[in-house]
């Protein structure tokens, strides 16, 4: 079966860095086009960031733009966010998702991760 497993999250401090991965199996990786969304307590799922099947081409939320960064390791079957200058507003269970085709994710994908919860004290 197709599984999507987050990792990496946990608690820092405001201008603190993480680096978030997301293992898959269960389908073709390089197929999929890839992306991270976020969900606050009490508010609805967001877009982060995607990015292609090669990893030629990202897409950024303004929220995140200069400070998080997608790759991906097609060889590994894995996702990764590096997260910098870490603020309490990024604090929400992120979560990876794919699409196949390979294209920018931004409406949401096929398939999900149970989600990290990244949490960003002040």
């Amino acid at each position: 079966q197709v599984q999507l497993v987050e990792s990496g999250g946990g608690l820092v401090q405001a201008g603190g860095s993480l680096r978030l991965s997301c293992t898959t199996s269960g389908l073709s990786f390089s197929s999929y086009g890839m992306a991270w969304f976020r969900q606050a307590l009490g508010k609805e799922r967001e877009f982060v960031g995607s990015i292609n099947w090669s990893g030629g081409s990202t897409a950024y939320a303004d929220s995140v733009k200069g400070r998080f960064t997608l790759s991906r390791d097609n060889a590994k079957n894995t996702l990764y966010l590096q997260m910098n200058n870490l603020k309490p507003e990024d604090t929400a269970v992120y979560y990876c998702t794919g699409r196949f085709g390979g294209g920018i994710i931004r409406t949401g994908g096929s398939y999900w991760g149970q989600g990290t919860q990244v949490t960003v004290s002040s």
